[in-house]
Order: structure tokens, then C-alpha cells, then sequence
């Protein structure tokens, strides 16, 4: 299974060990592809609304396609982020923000609506469901139909001192959601086809084709949706 995986931190701690343990039992080594926050987009997003007027028009294009290329070839979606204050790391809140144009509101991907996705996050205490939560949200408004999460309150600041029980634990659970990401059939619920419907109306507004949102109007008209084909 084709995997790719997004480190919301450049070190390879408790997160990013929980994320590289999942990947490598739900997909080959040489199927997995991993990218580093901050170290492959060392960007904020800047407000220049460039990526409405045509996704290359952002500053720093060339190297989200590198990454979203990647995303987009791949069957399993694999996000880590360690828990800082409560919320998912500031690298991947970045990766996120620079991303929105990829959202069910704008010019969601076709290829989303097939992926399976994973996000992964640990703690030494508190905040793990928050910060897994911004990640998750992303995913869904990109139309991924299936996506699970899988957090840890480690009680340690780094791998090697994370209790054995805990790295027990953290095996069995690993296992069992690989088993199930094999395993399942991707299947578009309700929500995704009702959101996807009103996005739909949304962008084929008479004079969506003479304003900012041109470039949304013109995907959505492109890929044939406002005449009844669906991505899913």
C-alpha cells in the first residue's frame, strides 16, 4: 500500500516512532515516502490569496507540490503531530493553512475520496485529542472518506524513555488499526456527499467565473460536477 507519511516536527521522538511503527505494518518500506515539518516547508502562510487566483501563484508552490504530488499518488495518508499547548504542532498548522485551496469549499482533489488516512499524536500528558483534532478536520474538508486516530500520553519527553508497558500498548494498537486500513473498503458517507452537494451550489453561483472564486468555479466545471459526476 502506497503510504505517505507528514512529521509535524523535523526529530524523530515518541510521534514520530508511533507514526514510522504504523506505516511499516501497513505498507512495505519501500512503499512509504515521509516528509518533515518544518525541514521540506519552512513556510507561514502569507494572506496573498495568490493560491485562489491558480495554485502556482503561491510563493511557495514548488515545494508544497512536491509534497502534495505525493499525497496525491498515495493510498494511505499517515499525519503526525507531537501534542505542543493543547494543539497540533505549529509546522503542520502551517502545512494546513498553505493547503486550503484543497478543501471541499474550493478545489477539492478527486483523488481524496479514495484515501484511507491515519492521524497520530503523543503527549506526555494532556491535549493529544485537540491536537489531532485540527489535523482530522483538515483531512475530512479534503474529502478523505476514512480517517482514524490514534494518540498516546507517553509520560516522556523522549522515545527511549517511554515505559515498556506503554510501547507494549502502543504494538497492539498499531497492529490492529494496520489490520483494519488493509482491510477496508473506502466508502463516501452521508456527510461527505451532503457537504460535497452544497459545495457544489455553492461554486456554480451565476458570477463565480467573473470574481476571485474563478479558479474555483472553473475546477468544479472542469471535472464535470455541476453536470452530475462525482469524484467518488
Amino acid at each position: 500500500m502506497k503510504t505517505v507519511v507528514i512529521h509535524g516536527q523535523n526529530h524523530k521522538g515518541s510521534t514520530y516512532h508511533v507514526g514510522r511503527i504504523l506505516a511499516e505494518k501497513a505498507a512495505r518500506k519501500e512503499e512509504i515516502t515521509e516528509f518533515f515539518l518544518p525541514r521540506d516547508l519552512n513556510h507561514f502562510c502569507l494572506g496573498c490569496y495568490k493560491c485562489l487566483e491558480d495554485d502556482t501563484k503561491c510563493p511557495f508552490y514548488d515545494e508544497k507540490k512536491i509534497i502534495m504530488d505525493a499525497i496525491e499518488e498515495a493510498e494511505l495518508l499517515i499525519f503526525t503531530t507531537p501534542t505542543y499547548c493543547l494543539r497540533a504542532s505549529a509546522p503542520m498548522k502551517s502545512f494546513i493553512d498553505l493547503t486550503f485551496t484543497n478543501w471541499l469549499t474550493h478545489r477539492p482533489k478527486a483523488s481524496m475520496f479514495k484515501k484511507k488516512a491515519v492521524v497520530v499524536s503523543t503527549a506526555a500528558g494532556a491535549g493529544i485529542q485537540s491536537a489531532m483534532k485540527d489535523i482530522a478536520t483538515c483531512l475530512k474538508y479534503w474529502g478523505v472518506p476514512y480517517i482514524k486516530r490514534l494518540g498516546f500520553a507517553v509520560q516522556a519527553i523522549n522515545w527511549n524513555d517511554v515505559s515498556e508497558k506503554t510501547k507494549q500498548n502502543i504494538e497492539k494498537k498499531t497492529t490492529r488499526i494496520a489490520d483494519k486500513i488493509v482491510k477496508k473498503h473506502v466508502h463516501v458517507g452521508v456527510w461527505m456527499r451532503v457537504m460535497f452537494n452544497l459545495m457544489r451550489i455553492s461554486n456554480n453561483k451565476p458570477g463565480n467565473a467573473d470574481t476571485l472564486l474563478r479558479a474555483d468555479y472553473l475546477h468544479w466545471k472542469n471535472n464535470g460536477w455541476f453536470d452530475g459526476k462525482r469524484p467518488y
